[in-house]
């Protein structure tokens, strides 16, 4: 938790300055691909907001409506920002430079030509963009250490594992975000150079294009992640294989009835068995090897928060 929250504020930090940096940028040039992001810039520092909701709304304790606590209100504020991240960044980003591709961008490319790609406009763009870059790098580097730190902890194989399995939603839409804002502040570099070289601002518009299809495409596989586990999914299929042999391998159980596992929040996993104990065990014995299999499954995923062993009769 602690490890998610100095990752948004780092976000939150760079996103909210370079924000500030992209507008007065454009107001200086009138590029297409700068307005496309701020959009984006804007967008991410609100979402970080969202995010921090999210955590500390999360962490509040169980309560009689919410036996389970609040963990997955981090799951529906990260589903937020991605819905957010398409609409507003994504789509106007799009919307924007198609525009200015088409039609009304003609004028704007006139009027960048006049004001904006000569001395000392062009330079303050780049000026900018270098700058966010040096920020979202910083932003980047805490949301890539905290996930490198998870791959590690549960052994994936890389990031492409860690972003379908990871239940810390918080992290993943930091570290989206940050590669997304990263490639985005290339695009617009490169469109804006060009633009400055040729005199076309086609180069610049299509910049701002293709940041919005960015944007909204890595929103698009951001929501479908969150949606995993708003629906309430279970562990991966080797985890949960994993934690029932740890209960077939104990002397006192005869069968496995049924055994489910799911999220309720970030690294917190809810587990429930219904398990047929060897018949010649007395009720204490039963209640001892309940305790003793609840601990035995804790210390095999410490992201097990909560477990429940149903006795079952064998028949």
């Amino acid at each position: 938790m602690a490890g998610s929250k100095s990752v948004v504020l780092a976000a939150l930090f760079a996103n909210g300055a370079i924000a500030v940096l992209k507008f007065l940028a454009f107001l200086v040039t009138g590029s297409p691909a700068m307005l496309s992001e701020v959009y984006h810039s804007v967008s991410d520092t609100g979402n970080q907001v969202f995010l921090l909701i999210g955590i500390r709304y999360g962490a509040r304790e169980a309560t009689r409506s919410h036996p389970f606590g609040y963990g997955k209100a981090q799951f529906f504020y990260s589903f937020l920002v991605s819905v957010m991240l398409f609409g507003i960044a994504g789509w106007e980003s799009a919307s924007h430079g198609y525009e200015a591709l088409t039609g009304h961008g003609r004028v704007l490319g006139r009027q960048a030509e006049l004001l904006g790609y000569e001395f000392p406009g062009v330079w303050a763009s780049y000026a900018v963009l270098l700058g966010a870059i040096g920020f979202e790098t910083y932003a980047f580097a805490k949301a890539y250490k905290e996930m490198q730190r998870q791959i590690e902890r549960h052994g994936w194989s890389g990031f492409r594992e860690a972003f379908r399995r990871t239940s810390d939603t918080t992290t993943l839409t930091a570290l989206t975000e940050d590669t997304v804002a990263l490639l985005g502040l290339g695009l617009a570099l490169v469109g804006i150079f060009l633009t400055e070289q040729t005199g076309n601002h086609v180069y610049d518009a299509a910049a701002a294009l293709l940041i919005g299809l960015l944007l909204m495409g890595f929103a698009a596989a951001l929501a479908w992640e969150n949606k995993r586990l708003l629906l309430g999914e279970s562990l991966p299929a080797a985890d949960e294989n994993d934690l029932r042999r740890v209960v077939e391998e104990r002397p006192e159980v005869e069968s496995i009835a049924g055994f489910r596992t799911v999220y309720f929040g970030p690294n917190e996993v809810l587990v429930t068995a219904d398990v047929a104990f060897d018949p010649a065990l007395d009720t204490e014995e039963i209640d001892d090897a309940i305790t003793s299999l609840e601990d035995a499954l804790r210390e095999a995923n410490p992201a097990i928060s909560k477990v429940y062993v149903e006795p079952e009769t064998e028949r």
